[in-house]
């Protein structure tokens, strides 16, 4: 199959966009990963650092409240503590805006595409307070910079964050022989949350060539990997279990705990064969459907063999295979890919998402994406988002998508395109006669798009 700019804005980009081009080769796809973010520059959200200073901020007022009980401070404290609560979370539903209105406008969508995949893979959102609502941040620091470069660098990024940390429960793993377990003995326990998932979902896989000694060591090893007490990345040695620990049967590690032993043991499972065919799998999967043809999957594990894990190396394997260009489209979208991708062929303007107060975005955005059967930043476990077809089609889900179309587009966009038209933007010169007669037929235009944006043939990539 040869390259088509359509399906390849579709498929693996965020959809067809009026005042976007789609991309014109191959090669363009892969070297605007390259390129300068001019989305995240132009549509910001709060890096990790920027976050801490809230959670640094939230501890000086639980200070002084512990400090001046009963007092006039500590009822002024709380307050505050109340504003900072109300204004993450309307920082948290700014940065979904801004998520949606960096693939309406981004000229480059794989990006896009691809930092979502990845912040999937490495789910993890905090569990309380503040917390709650450092997703965002936590992707913008730790996924986002390595998507297009090796594999390793973006395991040890994302598996060492505060965020990761904190949501597998690592911060209340303490080696049981460390010198803070024998000094407090009821401290002391070795959480393998983290292990398990850094084995099983981020790089060898379900059914990967490791054992149950492998997660225990593997665990041990990460004792140390903590937080401090405003939820920034700390590696306590009083808190690592002392001696070596082998996994996969290399030995990490020994008498002096080290930060560098375990960033060496993520790196060695990085370049294992086994993380090469899972995370090849995994993006055939995302990208091509449920059942993608075995070759394109084994093509894109030799890429990551041969390079050393190089990411973009993987990608180019992807593109260039005849499968990913394959005209019928069997993959439906998810539901935030399905909202985005609407905005995008209405080309919603920044102003309109910017005139979305909170509530507003929960009301529009947030609460129909959670009918739809994607709660925000609320994941379900580790494992992230389901990429079968039947977990997005279901008769709510179904049901949530039209009713969002019918209702949603026309309270972002003053003058809705003639549907006649907007048939075409949408779903690209081969739009099914069908839905071409629906546009034609609607009785009005918020109709008419409604029926596009629900029509099968959007639904699927």
């Amino acid at each position: 199959m040869e390259f088509d700019p359509q399906l390849g804005d579709i498929r693996f980009g965020c959809g067809l966009s009026p005042v976007v081009p789609p991309p014109v080769s191959v090669a363009a796809m892969l070297s605007s990963l390259q390129g300068p973010d001019r989305a995240a520059r132009d549509f910001p959200v709060e890096h990790w650092d920027d976050f801490l200073s809230r959670t640094k901020y939230k501890q000086s007022l639980r200070q002084l409240r512990r400090q001046n009980r009963g007092t006039p401070e500590a009822a002024e404290a709380r307050k505050a503590q109340k504003v900072l609560a109300r204004h993450a979370r309307e920082a948290q539903m700014h940065w979904l805006g801004q998520h949606l209105l960096r693939r309406t406008k981004t000229e480059t969508p794989f990006r896009e595409r691809l930092t979502a995949f990845w912040a999937d893979h490495f789910t993890a959102t905090g569990k309380v307070g503040l917390l709650r609502r450092a997703a965002t941040p936590y992707v913008e620091t730790a996924i986002r910079p390595h998507v297009a470069g090796r594999f390793e660098d973006l395991l040890i990024a994302a598996v060492l964050h505060p965020v990761m940390v904190h949501y597998l429960d690592q911060d209340s793993s303490v080696g049981t022989n460390s010198t803070r377990g024998l000094k407090v003995p009821q401290k002391a326990g070795v959480n393998e949350n983290l292990a398990r998932e850094v084995l099983e979902l981020h790089t060898l896989g379900v059914g990967g060539p490791y054992t149950q000694t492998d997660v225990t060591e593997l665990a041990e090893l990460l004792t140390g990997v903590t937080l401090d007490q405003v939820a920034g990345f700390k590696f306590r040695k009083d808190w690592a279990e002392p001696g070596a620990e082998t996994v996969l049967g290399r030995s990490y590690g020994g008498e002096d705990a080290r930060l560098a032993d375990v960033k060496a043991a993520l790196r060695d499972l990085a370049r294992h064969p086994a993380t090469a065919a899972h995370l090849s799998a995994k993006l055939a999967v995302h990208f091509l459907g449920d059942a993608p043809e075995p070759g394109v999957a084994e093509a894109m594990a030799a890429a990551y063999r041969d390079s050393g894990g190089d990411l973009s190396s993987v990608y180019a394997a992807l593109l260039q295979h005849p499968a990913a260009w394959t005209p019928a489209r069997r993959n439906v979208k998810p539901a935030f890919d399905f909202v985005a991708s609407a905005c995008r062929a209405l080309a919603i303007a920044p102003e309109a998402m910017a005139g979305l107060d909170a509530k507003a975005t929960m009301r529009h955005v947030q609460w129909p994406l959670a009918l739809m059967g994607h709660i925000w930043e609320k994941p379900d476990g580790p494992d992230g988002l389901p990429e079968a077809d039947n977990a997005w089609i279901t008769p709510q889900g179904v049901s949530a998508r039209l009713q969002w179309a019918l209702a949603v587009p026309q309270m972002l966009l003053r003058d809705l395109p003639d549907p006649r038209d907007f048939v075409v933007t949408a779903l690209g010169p081969d739009a099914p006669p069908n839905v071409r007669f629906a546009a034609e037929a609607a009785e009005s235009r918020s109709d008419g798009v409604g029926l596009v944006l629900a029509s099968p043939a959007f639904q699927r990539v």
